[in-house]
């Protein structure tokens, strides 16, 4: 899905310190031999790396937690050939400090989080969960520091061909220059790049499990984590074990129309901000909403005909913008540093404040982040020079549209663009062109699966938990109810009746009836619902 993973624009032309290189190990490796599996038919043999022991040490890099270890999984790169290479996985994990009855992985969203920095910064949010479990977390392969993925830097390379005001204008000159991303992922990326998805990433977390010594995933899964987390369930369904899902992504909508939804979704959140932002005297847009928002609109065309500079030597442009206020409108917690950011750049010209939301990493549901802030320096948690600065965007495209089987022809992008372009400007005035930019740019890369359309469904599995928020705006409350009804009765549903993206974070209700699911099996009634800011229920 689309919602969850603004570019980091104000950085993203920015030369990088060092070359970003795929981590392939074991190349020369023997082919594996083939097993036989209960049917009668051959299948790899991933016993070695079903077999191996995780050896954890302290994290390196500046900042990161005395109490959080690191570690490195390795797994094929191709399921179907395991012995045609392998790549390593980076993780991190608190350690349990009481009894320790096994393992809870944490998958933060995206697609495209890298879940090492993001456990480092958010993870004391999940500290109760310790007094039975190892916390742990991962980059997914392509993302972070798992082989990253990129689509090049400079400007007329990788993801900035479509940032100019004529992108969506030339139909084919948009088509040319889609093209040109998908040969520029292809060549930046490397081997990883045919093998990243969430079907792979599925089978990567099983053997994550059997590496963690334990029988069945207790698994925690925000926004895209929760496609992760479904389709581990359908992959695996006889090593479920205590599965949550918050925010929950759909399983079935084209990309098309997700994006139609997140940025509708976005704009109910971005109007809701004015709202509260016209009532305070200091708002950079006035103090009437009607006319607030009309000023968003025009500063966010004003930037992209005339962008401001930045100390990053890259300009700020209205697209820039955009991404920043995507992030900054994931929780309300945020509003106060998102006013303050936005008056500086009207009242200055000062692009700083925004950078912060534009360029902080925004993989985690941002509730969670310490102190409702975010992160002005992600280089402080990983060790940077080893991810390509255009990593979370190129990890989402290549994620997303491994994900989707959907591709339309040259022919069929001519005749919808003018349809596509009303229907997003009409959901959204302020993020519609930049939803469609991203949905289009699966154009020219390869088919994706199947399976999770198909196959993720009716599961045979035990009891899950999905939490939907009802103010969400980034993955509407409906496809909570779309997926559990279509995941079948294994699935219950817990409706939270507050605002924000994803409700561990926000909730103190929700929080405590997660942990009691995960910690003691203690599943909500059907039916059960969080209030806004309730503490009990």
């Amino acid at each position: 899905m689309l919602a969850k993973l603004p570019t980091r624009p104000g950085l993203r032309r920015c030369a990088l310190a060092a070359t970003a290189a795929l981590t392939l190990v074991g190349a020369g490796l023997p082919t594996a031999t083939a097993n036989r599996n209960a049917d009668g038919g051959d299948r790899p043999d991933l016993s070695r790396f079903y077999g191996q022991k995780i050896a954890w040490s302290a994290c390196e890099g500046e900042g990161m937690p005395d109490d959080l270890q690191c570690a490195r999984l390795t797994v094929p790169l191709d399921y179907g050939r395991p012995g045609a290479g392998t790549l390593e996985l980076a993780l991190a994990r608190y350690r349990a400090t009481g009894d320790k009855r096994g393992s809870v992985v944490l998958n933060f969203g995206g697609p495209g989080g890298a879940g090492v920095p993001e456990l480092a910064y958010g993870g004391k949010q999940f500290m109760d969960l310790t007094d039975e479990y190892d916390v742990v977390s991962f980059d997914p392969r392509g993302v972070g520091r798992s082989s990253p993925v990129s689509c090049g830097e400079g400007e007329d390379s990788g993801l900035s061909t479509l940032e100019d005001a004529s992108a969506l204008t030339d139909p084919q000159g948009l088509l040319n220059r889609l093209r040109r991303v998908a040969a520029d992922c292809a060549e930046h990326s490397g081997p990883v790049l045919p093998h990243i998805g969430t079907v792979d990433a599925a089978k990567d977390l099983d053997v994550l499990r059997a590496a963690l010594g334990d029988k069945d995933l207790n698994y925690l899964g925000f926004s895209y984590g929760t496609r992760l987390g479904a389709v581990y369930a359908a992959r695996f369904p006889d090593r479920v074990g205590r599965l949550v899902l918050d925010g929950v992504d759909t399983l079935t909508e084209p990309l098309t129309e997700q994006g139609v939804a997140g940025a509708r979704g976005q704009q109910v959140a971005l109007d809701d901000f004015v709202g509260w932002c016209t009532k305070d005297i200091a708002c950079p847009f006035g103090q009437d909403p009607r006319v607030g928002r009309e000023e968003v609109v025009r500063l966010v065309r004003s930037l992209d005909e005339d962008p401001v500079p930045t100390d990053f030597g890259a300009d700020f442009s209205g697209q820039d913008l955009v991404a920043a206020l995507g992030q900054g409108l994931y929780s309300r917690e945020l509003w106060v540093l998102l006013e303050r950011a936005l008056a500086q750049l009207v009242e200055s010209g000062d692009a700083s404040g925004v950078l912060g939301f534009a360029g902080g990493g925004s993989a985690l549901p941002l509730p969670l982040r310490t102190a409702g802030r975010p992160d002005p320096s992600p280089g402080a948690l990983v060790d940077e020079e080893d991810v390509p600065l255009d990593n979370l965007p190129a990890a989402l495209m290549a994620i997303n549209c491994a994900d989707d089987p959907d591709r339309p022809t040259a022919a069929q992008v001519k005749a919808d663009l003018t349809r596509l372009r009303a229907a997003y400007d009409k959901a959204s005035p302020v993020f519609g062109r930049y939803r469609l930019n991203e949905v289009l740019m699966c154009y020219g890369r390869p088919r994706g699966t199947d399976f999770i359309r198909d196959e993720v469904k009716d599961l045979d599995s035990p009891k899950m938990l999905l939490v939907g928020t009802r103010g969400d705006p980034a993955t509407p409350y409906r496809w909570t109810v779309e997926t559990a009804e279509r995941l079948g009765s294994s699935a219950v549903v817990l409706d939270n009746k507050g605002d924000g993206h994803t409700g561990y974070g926000s909730s103190k209700c929700v929080h405590r009836k997660v942990d009691d699911f995960l910690l003691y099996g203690s599943l909500p009634p059907t039916g059960s619902s969080c209030g806004p800011d309730e503490d009990d229920g």
